[in-house]
């Protein structure tokens, strides 16, 4: 067995194997594993084991790390009780149908819990259409505030088909919105700013789709309905975790 020594002693190596030696080592492992391929799939679960394990060290980093960015940037567009005592963060594409299904879910906690503070973040991840709704959704939102804010989205969302920018303008059309402004600030720097740093935030927390929420110390992919999420602000109340288990 190959040994290093510390302080600069003599260092005892293995020889190397000959060819011959090789190839009789590759051949016993080839046989063994062909009789027991069950192998593979043990080393497969365990490879998949410490990739998440990882990811999920990564994005308790990153949720602790970017925390104040996460929850009180001013580019954060925030509905719900703006002073609530529990924070529930979502990620989204205008395109993204279970982002249209989980709508429902955010309003009906919205209205259910008065102490609850929802922070939107467009996450335009589904094409061209999408970043170009999101620009005008933001540039709309410059205009609005709290429920203005929310009944745009819910609005947006409810556009049938794809969602692109002329979705998108006629929505705030439709709600009287300064459409002059609304054109001048789909291009400025807070628009700009906002979705250079939600890009940013979800490449951090390693975010695999829309929608994706926040909530204490987890991330919660997919729409999993407003049940989940109601019992995890309850926990969030409780001990401070998404689950006090």
């Amino acid at each position: 067995m190959g040994m290093t020594s510390v302080g600069g002693m003599a260092q005892a190596q293995a020889p190397d194997f000959t060819p011959e030696q090789k190839k009789a080592i590759e051949s016993i492992v080839h046989s063994y594993i062909v009789a027991h391929p069950e192998v593979l799939q043990e080393a497969m679960a365990e490879l998949e084991k410490r990739q998440q394990t990882a990811q999920e060290a990564k994005q308790q980093q990153a949720l602790s790390t970017e925390k104040e960015t996460l929850l009180k940037s001013k580019n954060a567009v925030v509905v719900g009780n703006p002073d609530g005592d529990v924070t529930l963060v979502e990620f989204f594409d205008y395109n993204c149908g279970f982002c249209k299904r989980a709508v429902g879910d955010v309003s009906r906690l919205i209205k259910g819990d008065g102490k609850l503070r929802v922070v939107m973040r467009d996450f335009p991840v589904l094409g061209q259409e999408s970043l170009e709704a999101s620009r005008i959704a933001l540039a709309a939102k410059q205009q609005l505030s709290g429920q203005g804010a929310l009944d745009y989205h819910k609005r947006l969302m409810a556009v049938k088909g794809r969602v692109g920018k002329e979705q998108a303008e006629a929505v705030a059309r439709e709600m009287g919105l300064d459409m002059t402004r609304l054109a001048k600030d789909a291009n400025s720097p807070a628009v700009v700013d906002a979705l250079k740093e939600s890009r940013e935030l979800g490449d951090k927390l390693g975010l695999t789709g829309t929608p994706s929420f926040v909530i204490g110390d987890t991330i919660i992919p997919g729409a999993v309905g407003h049940d989940a999420m109601a019992e995890a602000i309850k926990s969030v109340r409780q001990c401070g975790k998404a689950s006090c288990g």
